[in-house]
């Protein structure tokens, strides 16, 4: 079987983020003094294959854990779903 990942890896909140610090200090610069607070992180998509949906979670939890996301610095989320096939 076939399955879709969105992966959403982010600082954690105990760290700084600068570059989400330096966004969250210029939003008033560009007319949106209302926004505050701003984090960056990534946002990664790939494809699993596997025999079910808790094979394929296992899997991408261990690419996040091993390689995707630096667990020092960074926790991860992530939604798997079936790729229908034609």
């Amino acid at each position: 079987m076939t399955f879709h990942a969105a992966i959403d890896i982010m600082p954690l909140p105990s760290l700084l983020d600068p570059q989400g610090k330096a966004v969250s200090n210029n939003m008033s610069n560009v007319g949106l003094p209302q926004i505050g607070e701003v984090r960056i992180g990534k946002h990664i998509t790939l494809t699993v294959e596997a025999d079910d949906a808790e094979a394929a979670r296992a899997l991408v939890s261990q690419a996040c854990e091993k390689l995707l996301a630096n667990p020092i610095m960074e926790g991860f989320t992530f939604m798997i779903e079936e790729v229908e096939t034609a």
